[in-house]
């Protein structure tokens, strides 16, 4: 399977040395442009657009940024509950058509209940995720049934509904989810296609491939794979490892980093991996470096791999060895790192797939 490349776009420049999250801060028509053709013009297939309770909204952000690219692929996060699933599917549908098949959708329940409720949103977690749940139903159903159809659940009912258009991708755009609960993984096992992590060690991402796998097998499905990392490079090893010194004490300055208020502590479940593994020791597998997540509370994909271009290159094909086929990576400069990657990182990491791709099939 090719490896399949995603980044992020911001949409507003970054107001400090090194930027953790990139869709907080009002919006700048020029900045995201540029942003989403720097990714198009390096190589990425998908760019994340985020969410939160105050940021721009994501789709008009992607149907923006997707006029102003040629091939770019848009991975838009999505928190269910605030619109109906059937208007949700029309939008995601219409959305598809009108870019030719560049939406793919990342459903995220919220990781703070406080961020939660700034959109009016009271429910519990655990329920959120069976609302979601609920919600992929119906818009599976949208986009794929030819006849009207009902449905009757606990948080969602429709009768007689039916969507005129439907998606071009076949049978829908592709679903994303990410967490590490249990209502995440029941949520995510039936009803998604990509389970979304943050980087961990190889052993612990191997026994969580391993078991999400035997989850989902038991609902007929067969999920792929995605593993976010921050990747900071340097012409050298050693000045790899200056330039990431360099980013941590900058976040490690007064004030709040990520933006969300959440005083270094996690927010989720898959941030407390992360510290986990954080507290184990501060580098794994050689270049898994996880200073920054302690600092942060493990907030916005804060894993890092540190080394020369060749060396996060050999570093994400181990990965791709346990069959993480898809690879979320961008930087603490967001822009320049965009251009850096596209230059030293995304071809190195493709030819290692193809020539792995190669000698699996021999």
């Amino acid at each position: 399977m090719p490896a399949r490349v995603i980044g992020m776009i911001g949409v507003a420049p970054p107001s400090g040395e090194a930027t953790v999250h990139v869709i907080k801060g009002g919006i700048s028509p020029p900045y995201l442009r540029a942003f989403a053709q720097a990714h198009d013009s390096a190589g990425f297939d998908l760019a994340l657009v985020g969410y939160t309770a105050s940021s721009a909204e994501g789709f008009l952000v992607a149907q923006y940024a997707a006029q102003h690219t040629k091939r770019l692929g848009f991975l838009i996060a999505h928190r269910p509950g605030f619109v109906a699933p059937t208007l949700a599917a029309r939008k995601i549908a219409t959305f598809d058509h009108l870019t030719d098949g560049r939406i793919a959708l990342h459903i995220i329940s919220g990781a703070s209940d406080s961020e939660q409720e700034g959109d009016g949103d009271f429910a519990p977690k655990e329920e959120r995720y069976r609302r979601a749940a609920e919600y992929i139903e119906v818009m599976k159903l949208a986009w794929t049934s030819e006849r009207r159809f009902d449905f009757t659940g606990q948080f969602y009912r429709v009768r007689g509904a039916k969507s005129d258009v439907q998606p071009v991708q076949k049978p829908h755009p592709p679903i994303f989810f990410g967490g590490s609960s249990e209502g995440a993984l029941a949520m995510g096992s039936k009803h998604c296609d990509v389970f979304a992590m943050f980087g961990e060690p190889l052993a612990a991402t191997a026994q969580r491939i391993a078991e999400f796998r035997a989850r989902a097998a038991a609902h007929g499905h067969s999920p792929t794979f995605n593993m976010s990392f921050r990747p900071i490079l340097g012409a050298t090893e050693g000045a790899a490892w200056d330039r990431a010194r360099k980013i941590l004490a900058s976040i490690q300055k007064p004030g709040d980093p990520t933006g969300f208020g959440n005083d270094k502590k996690p927010l989720d479940q898959s941030a407390r991996r992360l510290l986990d593994f954080a507290a184990a020791g501060e580098t794994h597998d050689e270049r898994l470096w996880m200073p920054i997540a302690e600092a942060t509370g493990a907030m916005g994909n804060t894993s890092c791999l540190v080394g020369t271009a060749e060396q996060v290159a050999r570093a994400l094909l181990e990965y791709y060895k346990l069959g993480i086929h898809s690879f979320l990576i961008r930087g603490f400069d967001p822009f320049e790192d965009t251009i850096d990657f596209g230059r030293e990182l995304i071809p190195r990491l493709r030819a290692g797939a193809e020539e792995l791709d190669r000698a699996r099939a021999a």
